[in-house]
């Protein structure tokens, strides 16, 4: 039995610790004694690393997060489909209102984070984190922690992660993810070939080159989970017996009958045939005596066949292959793809995913899901919501997406906005024809903030009332034009409403406040001209309005 160190230190410490208090008075010296034995008792083994607090979370302490919309930049298609949506600002702004309305929804996530390279691809709180930096890893590791941890409130119970990553974090990411999901959670890793040429021909010999990106997968349960694969090539039966039935001919296999796998029941006579010397036969005598009752038994030319027909087989699936060559695309394919949605180079992005390796992913996850919901928080140029469409458009699906993504560089506006735009419309911004475009409905949002003060110029109840419209439209995937959807706050505004027959007669649906209680006449009113009421859920901002009370 070996000795814990560890332990016997952490124990004489905690026990001096403990006759220090014996003689302390002092409430803040206690308070801070305490802090020291948490940190002496919390857990011992996974990752540990110096916390860091985020400019958002230091806002939210006396902000409450909300969306404003941009009317001028909603999309429609078609006015009876849902909506998808792209929330512009910090993306863990937009996750803390997620979770009030997409809360065991989400059906897939993709992410593709920040690498922590050190060459200006993680900012932190305004700054750049670059390799001088001591806490790069520490704060890096407080930034995506986080947010997976709402990433797994927001799963379903079935949902499924994809998180890609390279060498610079790709250890520490698998050990933060196996405490947040859990590691019997962990499906396995995926590798993709990102590219095909080397990047500096005369640094080559100085380095090795990466070829390849990993990425996570991780499910949201520990249950047995069924991935949705693509059929094979149908297989042939080329030739037709005497009562018209097809078939294929296939010669019996023989296997050595040396070693573990060896058989003495598998060597016997087929019609005065055996196997060859130190083999035996793939199959046994009940496989050759069910096919010799069909008449489906031939012996030519001193070897046997069996007559295969459909029936006998299954259909075949190709497998969820955890290796992607350069065939399903690159990051230098997918640059040009972008390139031609856009119609420009000049947009700032090289490190693109391919719209097929995303397709893909989702694919497996939920191709026999059509009314999957689909969230990428570190949205980008907006590959993951291109794959949506594209996938909706070959099978007809109805997928839905949410995208998160900030707006540094106007990259939210100018790319993301924009390659979504096109994709939809099949025009450029320029007006230039990009394709048949594919029918979608979108919402764009921006994260705002109301302060949690609560006086007479700044009634937080009322400030927040008056953002519930965008809450209610983002968890339903609706809009609320005011007379097809409505959304009533108070009884008297109510009342109005339920005696205008033109309003009534225009409404299909109406959201309503928990305060209010429907009159009798009310609710016939309402059932007689089929308008299904709904009532707005309190936990929308009900906790940070009893904050202020």
């Amino acid at each position: 039995m070996s000795t814990n160190l560890s332990k016997i230190r952490r124990d004489k410490m905690l026990n001096t610790i403990s006759k220090i208090k014996e003689n302390i008075h002092d409430e803040e010296t206690l308070q801070n004694l305490c802090l020291i034995e948490y940190e002496l008792t919390k857990k011992k083994y996974g990752l540990l690393w110096e916390e860091h607090e985020e400019k958002v979370d230091e806002e939210l302490k006396t902000k409450i997060p909300t969306f404003e919309e941009i009317k001028n930049k909603e999309i429609v298609s078609n006015k009876n489909d849902k909506f998808n949506f792209l929330l512009e600002g910090d993306n863990l702004h937009s996750l803390y209102l997620l979770e009030k309305t997409y809360k065991e929804r989400i059906d897939v996530i993709y992410i593709d984070p920040p690498y922590n390279t050190g060459a200006n691809d993680f900012i932190y709180n305004d700054k750049i984190v670059d390799l001088e930096d001591g806490y790069r890893h520490s704060k890096w590791l407080s930034f995506i922690y986080k947010r997976l941890e709402i990433a797994k409130k927001l799963l379903t119970k079935d949902g499924i992660i994809f998180i890609s990553i390279d060498d610079n974090e790709q250890a520490q990411l698998k050990l933060i993810c196996d405490e947040v999901f859990g590691e019997c959670n962990f499906v396995g890793n995926i590798v993709w070939e990102k590219r095909t040429k080397c990047q500096n021909t005369k640094t080559a010999k100085y380095m090795l080159q990466s070829k390849t990106e990993s990425i996570f997968v991780y499910k949201n349960k520990s249950e047995k989970y069924e991935f949705c694969l693509n059929y094979e090539a149908d297989r042939e039966y080329p030739s037709i017996d005497e009562e018209g039935n097809y078939y294929r001919l296939e010669k019996l296999g023989e296997m050595s009958a040396i070693g573990i796998r060896g058989r003495e029941t598998m060597i016997f006579p087929i019609e005065g045939i055996m196997p060859k010397k130190g083999n035996q036969w793939k199959f046994g005598k009940d496989t050759i005596e069910h096919y010799k009752q069909r008449n489906d038994l031939i012996v030519k030319n001193d070897k046997v066949y069996f007559r295969i027909r459909p029936q006998d087989e299954e259909v075949k699936m190709k497998p969820f292959w955890s290796l992607f060559f350069k065939e399903i695309g690159t990051a230098e394919s997918a640059k040009n793809e972008l390139n031609n949605i856009l119609g420009t180079k000049e947009h700032g992005f090289e490190t693109i995913k391919p719209v097929k390796l995303i397709k893909d992913l989702i694919f497996h996850v939920v191709g026999n899901n059509k009314n999957a919901i689909v969230l990428d928080f570190f949205a980008g140029s907006g590959t993951t919501a291109q794959a949506v469409l594209e996938l909706n458009r070959e099978d007809n699906g109805s997928r839905k997406f949410i995208l998160c993504t900030n707006n540094e560089n106007n990259i939210c506006e100018d790319i993301t906005y924009q390659r979504l735009k096109t994709i939809i419309t099949g025009r450029r911004k320029d007006n230039t024809e990009y394709s048949n475009g594919i029918n979608a409905n979108l919402k764009y949002y921006k994260t705002t903030y109301i302060p949690r003060i609560n006086t007479e110029e700044e009634n937080i109840q009322e400030n927040l009332l008056f953002n519930i419209k965008n809450l209610i439209q983002l968890e339903n995937g609706i809009s609320i034009d005011d007379e097809r959807i409505k959304v009533i706050l108070d009884e008297e505004k109510l009342d109005i409403f339920s005696l205008n027959i033109k309003e009534i007669e225009k409404c299909e649906r109406l959201y309503i406040s928990s305060d209010i209680l429907l009159t009798t006449k009310q609710v016939k009113t309402f059932k007689e001209n089929n308008i299904e009421v709904y009532i707005i859920p309190e936990y929308y901002f009900d906790d940070e309005i009893n904050e202020m009370q």
